[in-house]
């Protein structure tokens, strides 16, 4: 059954917005177009569209995600070469974890050594200005 764009995206919970982008970069297939100018979609890029978003929502960028989509559409592929991307998705998430630490351990000590009061005087900002 072919589903126009709204009902994809419902569906789906991506904006029809972000589902032409997707098909503007051919991230997923491109639907069949009515005569109407109208995109219809069928299952098979239903499918593709929830695929990328789960790999969307795990941490996989745009890139990642075409590389996933090709591996998931390539019957050679092998288990090892998609958990290599996976393992280095961890890897890079596991960075910007510790950057992340790192921020809230700062701002954690720069909240502490602030009155808070309602002098103009400001330790946070002192401390920033630092040179």
């Amino acid at each position: 059954m072919m589903k126009n764009i709204s009902a994809v995206a419902k569906e789906v919970g991506l904006s029809t917005k972000t589902i032409r982008y997707y098909e503007s970069i051919a991230l997923t297939s491109e639907p069949i177009r009515g005569d109407n100018g109208y995109r219809y979609y069928n299952q098979r890029i239903i499918t593709e569209l929830n695929f990328v978003k789960r790999a969307r929502d795990a941490g996989f960028n745009l890139e990642e995600c075409k590389e996933l989509v090709h591996l998931y559409k390539n019957e050679k592929r092998t288990a090892a070469q998609v958990k290599a991307l996976t393992l280095e998705k961890i890897i890079d998430i596991e960075a910007r974890i510790a950057i992340l630490q790192g921020m809230h351990s700062t701002l954690l000590s720069l909240a502490s050594s602030c009155k808070g009061d309602n002098s103009s005087e400001c330790a946070i900002l002192d401390q920033l200005s630092i040179e």
